[in-house]
């Protein structure tokens, strides 16, 4: 790939531009970048990256290879709008737009389009996103080569089918959120017994990485591993009994399933608006 365009400078799209100039996918010359009309933000990525930046949309897509639709999803409908006439048919479309459907971007663009819909999260800044991937039936296979390989410098990557995103974003999507709503609740719990803020948030942190690289290294199940570390009349059954009682297990499946349920009436609003600016 030679040329990629970013409509977009938030933190995605700073992330992606981040690991992909770090994995050497592409040259730094060859990344574009445009926003609604944050120049310093432009002026920033350009000193810090050395990224092209500009609001001359003949300059930003001439012979691009792809475009990445970054702005934010209210702002979609009228970005898309904007640069429809620039976006041809050989060039293919990825969006880490939140809600959009990959028939609402080819309904704005009034094009056959090559169509990626992608669903990464925040840990994306550091490399650790888990990213899902949909397309539509114009993406080639040469196309989802270069999409993986563009995700994967930040993270892992799966392809999933477009119904499934709205899944991805309560699970992963938003996941990121539910793991430090945990650690609030253990550092609130490390202050009532007396160990000190910065020890304990080391122990924290420890902690879930070592659970994590135990549940990436063995193929036991979630379940078997807490049962091994359960001993019967110790202290971590003491804590499990707790949850137990409080149904904690349960709330969390019943948060994924409402984070789920939200994206989907979110999508529904978003396309919606979108149809109407279009009309």
């Amino acid at each position: 790939m030679k040329k990629l365009t970013f409509v977009g400078a938030g933190s995605m799209a700073e992330a992606m531009i981040s690991g992909m100039l770090k994995s050497n996918l592409i040259e730094k010359n060859g990344i574009w970048v445009t926003n609604r009309k944050d120049d310093d933000k432009l002026i920033r990525m350009n000193r810090e990256y050395g990224v092209n930046t500009s609001y001359d949309l003949e300059k930003l897509f001439s012979n691009a290879d792809a475009v990445i639709l970054a702005m934010k999803p209210k702002d979609a409908a009228a970005a898309i709008t904007r640069i429809k006439e620039y976006l041809t048919e050989d060039m293919l479309i990825i969006s880490v737009l939140a809600g959009i459907s990959i028939s609402s971007i080819e309904e704005l663009s009034g094009k056959s389009l090559a169509i990626v819909r992608a669903m990464p999260n925040t840990s994306a800044a550091i490399r650790k996103s888990a990213t899902a991937i949909a397309v539509n039936k114009k993406v080639t296979d040469h196309q989802k080569k270069i999409v993986k390989q563009m995700f994967e410098t930040i993270g892992l990557t799966t392809f999933v089918e477009e119904e499934q995103l709205d899944a991805v974003t309560g699970l992963s999507g938003s996941g990121p959120a539910y793991i430090y709503y945990l650690v609030e609740a253990m550092e609130k719990s490390a202050a009532e017994i007396g160990l000190e803020k910065q020890v304990a948030k080391q122990l924290i942190v420890q902690t879930l990485l070592g659970a994590a690289e135990m549940l990436t290294k063995t193929s036991k199940s979630p379940e078997q591993l807490r049962r091994e570390v359960t001993s019967p009349g110790g202290t971590t059954e003491a804590g499990i009994k707790v949850l137990e009682a409080h149904d904690v297990q349960h709330a969390f499946i019943s948060c994924i399933k409402e984070a789920t349920a939200q994206s989907k009436r979110l999508g529904s609003m978003l396309n919606t608006e979108a149809v109407t600016v279009k009309q």
